[in-house]
């Protein structure tokens, strides 16, 4: 019998937020989650308090892994413990970011240039993780931030988190092929000698960003020599992948457990569902149905914050409406909207016209 290839959600930088993470899990059914990432730096340096909103979940998200990044091993530390105490189902650190201000000072796919510090960032983690498991909490170590504290306070009480297991939470790392040229055999041994739980591989180089086509048979060189270091340490490839079955096909040919699905699941959850489901979901009707439920839950959790800002929200509408008759009128309505009660008007209003007409 074959192993269940695994779906996940790619993580992205605004744009998997709570209310995101909510409908795709309800919507596509995906294995696991991962938050947008954040900064060690900033978390240890003071700015927790307005940051630690990233680290929002609920039970429906669950298994939810959050992503961070940076370039300070002792600061992952610090971070990896107060992850745990949030109840995440991991860790994974980020050395696959293309952006340039993160790339420049020398975090996400910039890691890939300097494997030693890499392995001490995962070495680093792991031993959070650890020492986690045996007792030891974030209000343990010494010179804390007091902002972290408090912020890692304050955020148990919101979500009322009271107990959490002791436990050796998975450890993971997201990266690229490499920094300018397909660099997988000399860059992946770092990794597999440092032991992480999980590999996932964003098949471009930082160079290349998004542009390109995601080179797959790099991809496959990448599984076939993690499998054969170590079987246990999963790994899960990603890029371009439009849909479940070309996830399915695209995980065998990279020996991969798992895919991950990233910007084809923009405005539609139900990519990672099978043809047969897709069809028969992916109507209007229910694009905008999803379009106001997302916007609600955005807004219901926003409002929950202390924010009333709606304005990243504008962005999904759209993606929501793609192909629809007059979709250019009706975008240019949505993304001038600042409420869910707007965006149900605008949606219901389109609809009876095109009804009508």
């Amino acid at each position: 019998m074959d192993k269940k290839i695994l779906l996940a959600l790619a993580p992205m930088d605004g744009v998997t937020d709570f209310a995101f993470r909510s409908i795709v899990k309800k919507y596509g059914q995906v294995d696991y989650l991962w938050t947008e990432f954040v900064s060690v730096e900033a978390l240890c340096r003071g700015a927790a308090p307005n940051l630690i909103h990233h680290f929002d979940y609920d039970a429906e998200q669950k298994p939810l892994v959050a992503q961070v990044f940076g370039k300070t091993p002792e600061y992952f530390y610090l971070v990896a413990l107060l992850v745990a105490e949030l109840g995440f189902a991991g860790v994974d650190i980020n050395m696959g970011c293309p952006a340039k201000t993160v790339a420049q000072s020398g975090a996400g796919a910039a890691l890939i240039k300097q494997p030693q510090l890499a392995q001490a960032i995962i070495e680093q983690t792991k031993q959070a993780i650890l020492d986690w498991a045996n007792g030891k909490n974030l209000n343990d170590c010494k010179n804390v931030n007091p902002k972290l504290l408090r912020a890692l306070a304050e955020q148990k009480n919101f979500w009322q988190i009271k107990t959490v297991k002791r436990q050796l939470l998975p450890v993971s790392v997201k990266t690229r092929l490499g920094i300018d040229s397909n660099q997988i055999k000399t860059w992946l041994p770092y990794l597999l000698a440092s032991k992480p739980d999980l590999i996932s591989i964003h098949g471009r180089t930082l160079k290349q960003s998004y542009s390109g086509e995601a080179d797959w048979q790099a991809l496959a060189e990448a599984g076939k020599m993690i499998k054969k270091h170590d079987p246990n340490i999963q790994y899960f490839a990603n890029g371009d992948v439009k849909d479940y079955e070309e996830a399915m096909s695209k995980a065998h040919l990279a020996q991969a457990d798992g895919i991950m699905i990233g910007r084809a699941s923009y405005g539609n959850p139900f990519v990672f569902l099978p043809l047969a489901e897709r069809q028969r979901l992916a109507t209007s009707k229910n694009f905008f149905a999803l379009a106001i439920e997302h916007a609600e839950i955005f807004e219901k959790h926003n409002l929950a914050r202390g924010n009333d800002k709606f304005f990243s929200m504008r962005k999904h509408l759209a993606w929501y409406i793609k192909g629809v008759a007059n979709a250019a009128q009706l975008r240019s309505q949505l993304v001038k909207s600042n409420s869910a009660q707007e965006v149900k008007a605008i949606l219901n209003k389109y609809q009876d016209e095109q009804s009508t007409s």
